[in-house]
């Protein structure tokens, strides 16, 4: 080996390190900081789940959502029953909630429910689901996502939130 090369040993280690200094400041909330790190991660072993899942979160935290979707699609092919990679592709696929086309929504339903199937209690995806139904004006499938996110996170405020505003306006349109 030449001076200035490293051993796959080396190159997958080094991979590592920027791997887990950029979950680091995902964790913290700062993804901008996060990506080039995980870029570089991603540069070394693009193959590597926890890299692919962890510069898509980051891309979708940073609202770069196009970006992300190749990356954990990739993802989802290597790991098809890792539950994370389902939540990421959901809200990659979703994009702008507001502006999101029906398609995207189509799409980010299909995850999250994938996710669901594979952990009926993986966290804010009831919630998520409920955001995309009470979009797409489908009151009782809203209503009941929250209902199960409650059941998930009886702690969730605007879970409880949406919930009580979807059964007033049910009583008001039965009263």
């Amino acid at each position: 080996m030449t001076k200035g090369t490293l051993s796959h040993q080396g190159v997958r280690e080094r991979a590592r390190r920027l791997l887990n200094h950029g979950a680091n400041l995902l964790e913290q909330g700062k993804a901008q900081e996060a990506i080039p790190y995980l870029e570089r991660a991603y540069g070394l072993d693009s193959e590597n789940v926890p890299v692919l899942i962890n510069l898509g979160g980051a891309y979708v935290m940073a609202g770069r959502h196009p970006e992300a979707i190749p990356l954990l699609e990739t993802a989802r092919d290597l790991e098809p029953h890792n539950v994370m990679i389902w939540i990421n592709l959901g809200a990659a696929y979703l994009d702008n909630p507001i502006l999101a086309t029906s398609e995207q929504q189509l799409q980010a339903i299909t995850a999250f429910e994938k996710a669901l199937e594979l952990n009926p209690a993986a966290p804010s995806v009831h919630y998520n689901l409920g955001l995309i139904f009470v979009d797409r004006g489908e009151t009782d499938l809203a209503s009941a996502a929250f209902r199960r996110a409650i059941q998930v996170n009886p702690l969730d405020r605007d879970a409880h939130s949406w919930l009580r505003r979807l059964e007033s306006k049910e009583g008001e349109e039965h009263g």
